[in-house]
């Protein structure tokens, strides 16, 4: 991918922060008008490859290209055309969201009657009618982060940077947040974005999972479940789910049951292992014995949460 087609190219990306090596020599490239999801645990690397991505971090070695421009040598270029949300709330509180949104405004450079259009717009687009003069600490964290949004895009950026712009959010508000998203990028807007939530990753175009600095997967996440999955799962509805993990688990690290990965999904459990289906007359019999009811049992298609736990692992 060449040209204006790419939105970021990364190649040999790496931070160092003296002997710890945060992200290394990392490549991937973002299609322009794509979400494009960068996933992994904490202390991944995430936060780190996007400060660079931003040029607010030099990169100890490696290059990044944002929107055509080299960020090490010219980040001034780029910052106008791109929009920022953190992990953290960084509105003001005292504000009303009215004011929050002409603060944000001006920084961007966005004035007079161009400024109360594009203020107009952004509440439209967030459903914020009838709170501009509400104060943002009486928001709900839904309509907060819909306002960071706001403020992100008031001067029309290109690509937008959002590093767990969820966290600590309702199902309900989450859902209204990525339907933002979908808009912004059937405008044409890029989006790349930080989460933790397997379901927000399934609505990615693309992905890419980073584990201590160094990626491990890149792809739609059809193609990431069907080439990094090793093994079938095997879903379990067991009479006590906590037991029944902590039961399977003994039975692997003592090497009764040839698996790979035992998790819990709320009632369920989910079970990992090449073939896993001939194991299940063993796996009930490890159940019961330990007075564990083992339910029904069934092969079932690999979700991305479990594809993630495996990569992780």
């Amino acid at each position: 991918m060449k040209g204006n087609d790419s939105a970021i190219v990364a190649r040999g990306l790496t931070k160092r922060f003296g002997n710890f090596t945060a992200v290394d020599g990392i490549d991937f490239e973002v299609r322009r008008g794509e979400i494009f999801g960068f996933l992994g645990p904490n202390g991944a690397g995430k936060t780190t490859t996007i400060r660079m991505m931003l040029g607010l971090l030099k990169p100890t070695a490696g290059t990044v290209e944002v929107l055509g421009v080299s960020v090490s040598k010219h980040p001034e270029k780029i910052r106008p055309r791109i929009g920022y949300m953190s992990q953290r709330f960084s509105l003001y509180n005292d504000l009303t969201v009215l004011q929050n949104l002409r603060f944000y405004g001006r920084a961007y450079g966005v004035e007079n009657d161009l400024l109360k259009e594009r203020i107009q717009d952004a509440i439209q687009m967030a459903g914020l009618e009838g709170h501009e003069r509400t104060r943002t600490k009486d928001l709900s964290g839904g309509w907060r982060q819909r306002l960071a949004l706001s403020a992100a895009i008031l001067h029309r950026p290109e690509l937008i940077f959002l590093d767990e712009p969820t966290a600590g959010v309702d199902p309900i508000s989450r859902r209204a947040f990525w339907n933002l998203l979908y808009k912004l990028v059937a405008e044409g807007v890029t989006v790349f974005v930080t989460t933790h939530y397997m379901d927000e990753a399934e609505h990615c175009h693309r992905l890419a999972l980073i584990q201590r600095g160094r990626l491990i997967a890149l792809g739609s996440p059809e193609e990431i479940k069907r080439d990094m999955m090793r093994g079938q799962v095997l879903e379990i509805a067991p009479s006590n789910t906590a037991k029944a993990v902590k039961v399977l688990r003994a039975a692997r690290e003592a090497g009764r049951l040839p698996i790979e990965e035992v998790a819990m999904y709320g009632a369920l459990v989910h079970v990992v292992a090449p073939q896993v289906k001939q194991y299940q007359e063993a796996i009930a019999a490890e159940l019961r014995q330990a007075n564990v009811e083992p339910g029904p049992m069934a092969v079932i298609e690999p979700s991305l949460e479990d594809v993630f736990i495996a990569c992780m692992r």
